[in-house]
């Protein structure tokens, strides 16, 4: 198929539901060992399982760096490479104005959104510099460059992400190593349940297509961004918004 994988061991986070699940099913199709990554260690079994062939759990907690780099050191020990970081793990954080938003709130969204992008790439990068390969995409959302209200600390987070890719993407950019991101409008998965109804219309309504996206959409374009293919391209910020981004 195009955009081959196959030799190539990719890790994805939050891969027990949602983009992270479909990302992670077609990384192993296109012929990847995949590590399908979440704190949520029995539910990533059952996808692992379900995947079938080189798949397989692995228990992190991106909020923690000691956790995030016991679980880089499992799959090295495992398969001895990381060729393909997908840092997709996220929370939507609590609905509220900025007045009602607590400081616990905000370190909580901090925590994973941000650092447990930070973590994860921090750990595999000195493997790929070694091997003079690898592949980074960091799901990022089209709040990071809009702004959606009664969201302010998870539009911040998503921001930074595209910063930090950009930033991280010029750093390794002379030793094959391509870090991109994905700026997704709203998809449809269980991360919505965390939100109103006038939310999630809020950010629906403004789509062109008049849709939510799905999570498989979102699959295609970090297919192409983990490949051998994406040679040319990084620090860039793809949009699958369904019209609706802006710059």
């Amino acid at each position: 198929m195009a955009f081959e994988l196959t030799g190539q061991t990719a890790i994805v986070t939050g891969a027990a539901t949602g983009i992270g699940e479909a990302i992670a099913r077609r990384l192993a199709k296109a012929g990847a060992s995949v590590a399908v990554a979440d704190l949520n260690l029995s539910g990533a079994g059952e996808i692992a399982r379900s995947i079938g062939g080189d798949a397989f759990p692995l228990e992190i907690d991106i909020s923690r760096s000691d956790s995030v780099n016991a679980a880089m050191a499992e799959v090295l020990t495992r398969r001895g490479r990381i060729d393909i970081l997908v840092n997709n793990a996220g929370i939507a954080g609590m609905a509220a104005p900025i007045w009602e938003q607590s400081d616990a709130d905000w370190q909580g969204v901090i925590a994973v959104n941000l650092l447990g992008v930070v973590y994860c790439t921090r750990s595999v990068i000195p493997h790929m510099r070694q091997r003079q390969y690898g592949r980074v995409v960091n799901i990022a959302s089209i709040a990071g460059k809009e702004g959606n209200p009664n969201m302010s600390p998870y539009s911040a987070t998503k921001a930074a992400v595209i910063g930090f890719t950009k930033s991280v993407g010029k750093e390794v950019a002379t030793e094959g190593i391509c870090v991109n991101a994905v700026a997704p409008a709203v998809i449809r998965t269980r991360i919505l349940d965390q939100l109103t109804e006038q939310q999630v219309s809020y950010m629906t309504d403004r789509i062109p297509m008049r849709r939510t996206g799905s999570p498989d959409e979102i699959a295609a374009v970090v297919h192409f961004l983990s490949s051998r293919d994406c040679s040319f391209v990084t620090g860039q910020c793809y949009d699958a918004s369904g019209g609706r981004a802006t710059y």
